[in-house]
């Protein structure tokens, strides 16, 4: 898969279905809990990437003064720079928004994400040590164990300037 066989564009009203049961493939459940708050990704904004046809990412976002936050980002097919291109959508939505700030939370055992993320010039910014043992207690579906055999426990939030 080649960068320019993929195409992004805003999710639209009529793909509310998909990304709802997009979000309970790959996140368990229709809500995603972060930060001792829940958010419903089917009902944000946010950006699908597609391929010959098909999704091959997407990326929700919830905007308040000034920040924009990922709640989530999934690339399909890995290593196509479909995860690049969705930033990049996303940081291009942000400061068409006026917004000096992205965020996004990612959690303890998603090293991969932490690489990537900081590849893309974002920082770390904060440890929430217990977040996701007090998430669990209200979505149930979070595992006690993550990539890498790791314990799943903590949220880490990273932050990039616009």
């Amino acid at each position: 898969m080649r960068a320019r066989e993929i195409a992004v564009r805003p999710v639209q009203e009529s793909d509310r279905p998909t990304v709802e049961w997009l979000t309970t493939q790959l996140w368990g459940a229709a809500e995603v809990v972060v930060h001792d708050g829940a958010f419903y990704p089917a009902t944000l904004p946010g950006f699908i990437a597609e391929c010959a046809g098909r999704i091959a990412g997407l990326v929700t976002f919830d905007v308040r003064p000034g920040v924009l936050e990922i709640v989530t980002i999934n690339a399909l097919d890995r290593f196509t720079g479909i995860g690049t291109m969705l930033i990049e959508a996303v940081r291009a939505e942000a400061k068409r928004l006026g917004c000096q700030q992205i965020t996004l939370t990612t959690t303890n055992d998603n090293v991969d994400a932490l690489r990537f993320y900081q590849r893309r010039g974002f920082r770390l910014a904060a440890l929430r040590p217990g977040a996701v043992d007090r998430s669990r207690l209200r979505k149930p579906e979070i595992p006690r164990t993550g990539d890498f055999g790791i314990p799943l426990r903590d949220e880490i939030d990273l932050t990039c300037p616009v």
